[in-house]
């Protein structure tokens, strides 16, 4: 067995709830990142094919599933401690944008987090939900100890190094809560660029990646991957959060509701539900995860945002629960869609 030591800091802060939904540092959310990430950077060597890569995954990192192959996790996880969070109240200054729906100021950190934040309307500010102790402020750290099978090694090493570009946590992680990064002595990481043979390696074009509906890669198109970050490098976190804010306002509000009520339109393929505007067979209980998402990222010049994209077609259960011109519809206009908000974010943000 290989163990190796790391030390985990969130960038953002973290809702990593416990059961009572307080925040808490807790190993199964980083046990589930791993397996989430590891199984991009597995996808391509089982040639996307969803079944072998499940078995894989069964085998080394347990199952109770595989006909006579049952087996306990290969992967370890250790935290120095499972202390709760420090951040026992939202005390972040209101950070105003503007919404073209909406006719007042929308706070940035609300807009990216509401759930575990709410509006206090009388206070007339954002809070925790219920005031619950509900996260692990920026900057907290931990000690972290993995530990697996000798030969799982290069399969580890290339999960983690993605995690530390574009690894996320925590409730709303795809909105950039919860972004970390890992470090430790002697611990060397490499930075987030375009030419890089593993991000070549976990990713494929917009195209073949909307054939399956399960995320399995980066997308690329013919601008070079599927990633951006901020034109700007900022003093803090805070200020990269707004930005990113600002920019998933302006891709959203790009793609307008022109078809009928009930039917599927252009910004139900981002994510669903979409507030006032239900797909009627879908109803408010389907849901569809943002495809797109963010990070913030602390460089040597400062705090940066990131997006990027892992696009997949529309999940089967939802995709079958349409009517037929609906599913039509879906074929003929999902890649232009996603070409659209590509193009948004070419304008706000540079590919790295």
């Amino acid at each position: 067995m290989v163990k190796q030591d790391y030390t985990v800091s969130f960038v953002t802060p973290a809702f990593l709830g416990d059961a009572e939904q307080n925040g808490s540092w807790r190993t199964p959310p980083f046990k589930a990142l791993l397996r989430q990430w590891w199984r991009v950077a597995a996808a391509k060597e089982h040639n996307y094919n969803h079944v072998k890569l499940r078995e894989t995954e069964g085998r080394l990192f347990g199952n109770a599933w595989l006909e006579n192959n049952f087996s306990q996790s290969q992967v370890k996880l250790r935290l120095d401690n499972w202390r709760s969070g420090k951040m026992n109240a939202w005390a972040e200054a209101p950070k105003s944008i503007s919404h073209p729906d909406i006719k007042f100021p929308v706070d940035a950190n609300l807009y990216l987090g509401y759930g575990p934040l709410t509006r206090n309307k009388e206070a007339k500010k954002t809070t925790f939900k219920d005031k619950l102790n509900a996260a692990i402020q920026a900057e907290e750290s931990n000690a972290l100890k993995i530990i697996y099978a000798d030969g799982s090694n290069s399969a580890i090493q290339n999960t983690l190094q993605i995690i530390h570009w574009l690894g996320t946590v925590g409730s709303r992680s795809r909105n950039g809560w919860g972004s970390l990064e890992f470090g430790g002595d002697g611990v060397v990481f490499k930075p987030l660029e375009q030419n890089n043979p593993l991000l070549q390696v976990i990713s494929r074009p917009l195209e073949k990646c909307l054939e399956l509906d399960w995320t399995h890669a980066l997308g690329n198109d013919d601008k070079g991957l599927l990633i951006w970050r901020t034109k700007e490098n900022y003093v803090s976190w805070r200020e990269a959060m707004k930005d990113l804010a600002k920019i998933k306002i302006a891709f959203r509000t790009s793609l307008k509701f022109n078809r009928h009520n009930g039917q599927m339109d252009c910004r139900h393929l981002l994510a669903y539900p979409v507030t006032n505007h239900p797909v009627s067979v879908w109803g408010n209980q389907k849901r569809l995860a943002n495809q797109l998402r963010f990070k913030v990222t602390k460089t040597a010049q400062g705090y940066i945002g990131v997006a990027y994209h892992l696009p997949c077609g529309i999940p089967s259960q939802l995709l079958n629960a349409l009517t037929e011109a609906d599913r039509n519809w879906i074929v003929k206009q999902q890649l232009g869609v996603w070409q659209k908000v590509h193009g948004i974010l070419d304008q706000q943000m540079q590919r790295i």
